[in-house]
């Protein structure tokens, strides 16, 4: 992908955040905060941000940035397919990620030999592989070649990954440094109100799976301890390799962000036990949807939690 092409799609994702209310009218954007969440470096996002000015739908401001307009473009007039066309870079990162999870391919490869498979250029392979290192399942072999590693590959992992996190994330509400942040509680309060009001319906499943993670790893990051933030976000990038071959279960998506929305209320309340409690409960209900039974009668069917 060239570098404007990789521009006007980051153009095309920022408006998906100020459309779905991650960035709001009147916010700040950083540069590097783009960058990092989209895995690229700071040049493109900021001709991105830039082609938004020239738009009218972002202001920039000598000293100071870019800032979100609040004007009525931002308006998402219709629904977004699950089966729209991903962009060159995703739809080879997904058949990267398709072909490992049915073992076409080995799990030390050469990246020669991946290149002649995918038929893409050095760039678009070194933006694959990054990729699939920063959710977990690729390293590179010392002195030559990659590794691909088998986690999250079968529904037995994906359990364990969820039994692992009613380890985790209950108890780390109850750790001695757990500490209600309102601006925490308020931002995700907005994020999942604002998806029950449109974007369950509307958003791609990409936009809806993050959202689903970043909720979880927000609160979790509230127990000052870092270690059970670390692992939270290891263990969700390393479920999304599965995510890829399964369909959003909207329905369930609604149930979630309640779910979400009154374990945010008892946090207000400081009532924090009772949140642990509530957190236990909710992702169990995912775990039950995701039992081996389930998974075989539904087709994979996932959810974002």
């Amino acid at each position: 992908m060239s570098e404007r092409s990789l521009s006007r799609n980051i153009v095309e994702q920022i408006a998906l955040l100020v459309k779905s209310g991650d960035l709001a009218a009147g916010e700040h954007v950083r540069s590097q905060y783009l960058a990092d969440r989209f895995g690229v470096s700071r040049s493109p996002v900021r001709e991105a941000l830039e082609i938004l000015v020239r738009q009218g739908l972002f202001d920039q401001k000598e000293n100071r940035g870019f800032f979100v307009k609040d004007v009525p473009s931002w308006d998402l007039a219709e629904p977004v397919s699950d089966v729209a066309k991903p962009s060159e870079t995703e739809e080879d990162y997904q058949r990267l990620a398709e072909d490992w999870l049915t073992d076409k391919i080995p799990s030390e490869v050469a990246e020669g030999w991946l290149r002649e498979r995918y038929q893409v250029t050095k760039t678009q392979l070194s933006a694959m592989l990054m990729r699939a290192v920063r959710e977990g399942w690729a390293e590179r072999k010392q002195g030559y070649g990659w590794r691909l590693l088998p986690v999250a590959k079968t529904k037995e992992a994906f359990e364990q990954i969820y039994r692992f996190r009613l380890l985790i994330e209950p108890a780390a509400m109850l750790e001695p440094g757990f500490a209600p942040d309102s601006m925490i509680i308020n931002e995700q309060r907005r994020i999942q109100s604002r998806m029950l009001e449109t974007g369950i319906k509307r958003l791609p499943a990409e936009h809806l799976l993050h959202n689903g993670s970043l909720f979880h790893e927000e609160l979790i990051k509230m127990s000052n301890n870092p270690f059970f933030l670390l692992s939270l976000v290891r263990v969700n990038r390393m479920r999304r390799l599965l995510e890829y071959r399964s369909r959003i279960d909207r329905k369930r998506l609604v149930i979630q962000c309640q779910d979400h929305l009154a374990i945010l209320d008892l946090l207000e309340r400081g009532e924090v036990r009772e949140a642990s409690e509530a957190m236990r409960r909710h992702l169990s209900g995912a775990l039950d949807s995701k039992s081996p039974i389930a998974w075989s009668q539904s087709q994979a069917t996932r959810e974002s939690c």
